[in-house]
């Protein structure tokens, strides 16, 4: 699968089958998101795998679609908001690049919000200095969703002279 297949294809997956996802395999997907674009190479980001205690802890509603592995991804906060800025937005390369190196290889993942939530932090033991950027689902989808309507590019692009 080509990079352009590759983002045009992938989904947020609803619903995981129970296989498992190899560490190694795992790790490669990390290993190429760290090629994220990054200001000044400060490479903001931390990975938590979060185990089964965790998780539970977490309370997501579905469970994040019964996925075998759930991660949660940080980012590292600064005193000035442009830096801070600068550190989300890096982390969330890194996170797309690995949404996307997964995807390649036939494993979707699962978008969410939840470690924002009151408690998450003490629950996902997030350091001083960091903070959640998503959770991620991580596993072989039980089922690819139907890719939803986007915007055409020509509503969203402006020319300045």
């Amino acid at each position: 699968m080509d990079v352009k297949e590759a983002i045009v294809g992938r989904r947020n997956v609803k619903q995981f089958k129970a296989d498992e996802i190899e560490r190694d395999q795992l790790l490669r997907w990390l290993d190429t998101a760290r090629y994220a674009p990054n200001h000044r190479m400060v490479e903001p980001w931390q990975v938590v795998v979060v185990g089964p205690d965790a998780r539970a802890a977490l309370h997501h509603g579905a469970n994040f679609g019964d996925a075998p592995v759930v991660l949660a991804f940080l980012s590292k906060t600064a005193e000035h908001p442009v830096d801070r800025d600068e550190n989300i937005i890096a982390t969330a390369c890194f996170v797309q690049n690995f949404c996307l190196a997964a995807w390649s290889d036939g494993v979707g993942t699962r978008w969410t919000s939840i470690g924002t939530k009151p408690g998450a932090r003490e629950i996902l033991q997030v350091p001083e200095g960091y903070e959640v950027v998503v959770v991620l689902g991580v596993g072989y989808p039980a089922e690819v969703p139907v890719a939803k309507e986007r915007t055409p590019i020509a509503e969203k692009l402006r020319e300045l002279g």
